[in-house]
């Protein structure tokens, strides 16, 4: 039988603004996410992904609903999950002023971890996220990369079953951006439970296991990166055509075949429910005479569901 390492439960949460009233950051959320994998939790801001790692993180209480994360309620045993998780928000939380060395022997040290162990620990943490030729000079002196890689190095120092990662790679290069991933990657290998929340749609495609959508505080979407795709539906074959003078023809002999294309200059693109209308598209253009230069056949990406899935309004 599959653990599932982070349950929830009807979760609600809703604040008092002095500007609009009641606000309900997440309304009945219910989702699981099984040991030593990784969920990906994508929304435009203010979906309601913070507030959800803030609820099962201890930082704030639910108003009704549950949540327990490896196994301990996140209101009645609030201390117990704190021994179990790590946690990276959105922006470092460093102590600039001390060396990449220092923070995580302060933090071990935090831990109960002994001089020694503090001291093997985090050079064992700098080796692993490539700081150890940096590791005796001020934080402050980083680059945006390495502070981040320092900032997942500190949320691991305690060794912890489950991680909530809040956006890690904002602001980062893709340089940057590809080597979290790697260590994202590395983490799950090794056993760990990820929480990922993200807005970039590659991130979530690579990493996540299950993706849960989130729009307005509901969850609006959950599955597979390909089933959340196959659900879509929106597969595409584009013909290049070498004249402007076929357009009309190769038009005319898609729609005799049932299919629906859109014509932008030479370029014809044609929604197909599968590859194999890949077929069917060059049939019909070959009846008709056009010389086709080139044909690409493309699925619907993650970009595509999340936008078929959000509202234009709430993207802004």
């Amino acid at each position: 039988m599959v653990e599932m390492v982070i349950d929830v439960r009807g979760l609600t949460k809703t604040f008092e603004s002095p500007k609009t009233g009641l606000v309900t950051a997440l309304d009945a959320v219910d989702l699981t996410v099984p040991r030593g994998t990784v969920l990906g939790l994508l929304g435009h801001n203010g979906a309601g992904k913070t507030t959800l790692v803030n609820v099962l993180s201890t930082l704030t209480p639910p108003t009704s609903g549950s949540a327990s994360v490896a196994g301990h309620d996140v209101v009645t045993e609030a201390a117990a999950v704190r021994a179990r998780i790590g946690l990276t928000g959105q922006f470092a939380t460093l102590d600039e002023g001390i060396t990449g060395r220092d923070n995580l022997v302060l933090l071990a040290r935090l831990y109960g971890a002994s001089r020694r162990q503090a001291a093997e620990r985090a050079a064992e943490l700098l080796a692993a996220f490539d700081l150890t030729k940096a590791a005796d000079r001020p934080a402050r002196g980083y680059s945006g990369g390495m502070r981040r890689r320092l900032d997942l190095a500190a949320c691991l120092v305690a060794g912890p079953e489950v991680i909530f990662l809040d956006e890690p790679t904002t602001g980062l290069d893709p340089g940057s951006r590809r080597a979290v991933w790697a260590m994202v990657e590395s983490l799950v290998a090794h056993g760990s439970t990820v929480l990922l929340t993200t807005q970039y749609l590659e991130e979530a495609d690579r990493l996540a296991d299950a993706i849960v959508v989130l729009a307005g505080g509901r969850v609006v979407a959950r599955g597979s990166a390909a089933q959340l795709k196959r659900e879509l539906g929106q597969c595409s074959v584009t013909t290049e055509l070498a004249s402007g003078s076929d357009v009309d023809a190769a038009l005319g002999a898609l729609r005799r075949a049932g299919l629906s294309p859109v014509a932008d200059s030479l370029a014809i693109m044609t929604p197909v429910a599968t590859s194999a209308g890949v077929t069917a598209v060059v049939r019909a253009l070959d009846s008709a005479g056009a010389e086709v230069t080139a044909v690409r056949f493309a699925e619907p990406s993650l970009d595509d569901v999340y936008l078929h899935l959000t509202p234009a309004d709430a993207r802004r």
